[in-house]
């Protein structure tokens, strides 16, 4: 079963992409910012990780940066409320961005197209 981290900071986009997920047949973990997300990404070593930009302390740009410095291989995902982050040329490393919607149906077939490629 492959694995997810969802990182961000608002519990209940943890909830709510658990539950589609782990419907979708995933496994999925959580971390509440970027400094809990360094921590575990290495223990977990999941398959993908989501992740929000705007969190209190690292931001998820810089998070980002850190994961593929040290995995340049590992899919990342933003996920944003706001759109405008997707012209940020900041962004770009990341392997897909998905604006945070109440229709999942965007992060779910994103998710599936990075891990069964």
């Amino acid at each position: 079963m492959k694995k997810i981290l969802v990182v961000d900071d608002e519990e209940s986009i943890h909830l709510i992409f658990r539950d589609e997920l782990e419907n979708a047949g995933y496994e999925v973990h959580s971390a509440m910012n970027g400094e809990e997300a360094l921590r575990l990404v290495p223990a977990l070593r999941p398959d993908l990780v989501i992740l929000d930009i705007q969190m209190p302390g690292i931001n998820g740009i810089e998070v980002l940066r850190k994961l593929k410095e040290s995995d340049p291989e590992l899919p990342v995902i933003l996920s944003s409320a706001y759109q405008e982050y997707k012209q940020d040329l900041s962004s770009w490393a990341c392997d897909a961005f998905v604006v945070k919607s109440a229709d999942l149906d965007e992060l779910r077939d994103t998710v599936a197209q990075i891990l069964d490629q």
